[in-house]
């Protein structure tokens, strides 16, 4: 059965085990966050984060503007700022697929979802290629390194194949498509062959630009330690 879930549409794709801060200004989403507040203490605190096709508002047309998979966000920290904001520290927690978006029973948007399966745990392919999206990512940090001169700041990349690469999507500068797609890619090694493909790419795109698209700190690692 479909499930009743708040959204928070975004411009940007949230996968599973990474790390979402988030500066709460609008009232009706101050209004989501006091209700998640409110509710029992035992049950997770949890919202839809859902991508918009484009524009910054989705209201106008729901669910037509929203892509039709997104990942629940569930709070790890709030902070109740002087002015009535909020800071919020979340992780992504399970992937949804998008059914219906009701617009009326709340300020903010309700999604009817249906989550989708857990994954299945990682065969010999993904193991191989996850390998390869270590090797291909790590030279892809290092090409973006060289171009500003500044050294990438050594970190442990995940040995879990699906861990691997949902963080690796995130990590990777990627048009809000690619993050989408490879967030609806049901199978590990499905994604993470496309992640061979995405940074061989990009790595070749930074090597010819000589530019760097973002600061270093923005591609540090943010899955979840705890």
């Amino acid at each position: 059965m479909p499930e009743a879930l708040p959204l928070f549409p975004l411009g940007s794709v949230l996968f599973p085990g990474v790390l979402l801060p988030l500066h709460v200004f609008e009232e009706r989403y101050r209004m989501l966050v006091r209700t998640l507040l409110d509710g029992p203490e035992d049950e997770p605190r949890r919202f839809g984060v859902v991508a918009i096709r484009q524009g910054h508002d989705a209201s106008a047309d729901a669910i037509g503007a929203l892509h039709p998979v997104g990942c629940a966000a569930e709070l790890r920290r709030v902070d109740h700022r002087s002015d009535g904001t909020y800071d919020l520290v979340t992780v992504g927690v399970r992937r949804f697929r998008l059914r219906q978006v009701d617009t009326e029973q709340a300020p903010y948007l309700i999604g009817d979802v249906d989550w989708l399966p857990a994954e299945l745990p990682a065969g010999p392919e993904a193991t191989v290629l996850a390998a390869r999206v270590r090797e291909l990512f790590e030279g892809y940090l290092a090409a973006i390194a060289a171009t500003g001169g500044a050294e990438v700041t050594p970190y442990e990349l995940p040995e879990e194949p699906s861990v691997l690469s949902y963080l690796v999507a995130s990590a990777t500068l990627l048009t809000l498509e690619d993050r989408q797609s490879l967030l609806e890619l049901d199978d590990t090694a499905a994604r993470l062959r496309a992640e061979v493909a995405l940074l061989a790419r990009e790595t070749v795109l930074v090597r010819e630009l000589h530019a760097v698209p973002t600061s270093l700190a923005e591609l540090e690692a943010r899955v979840d330690t705890g």
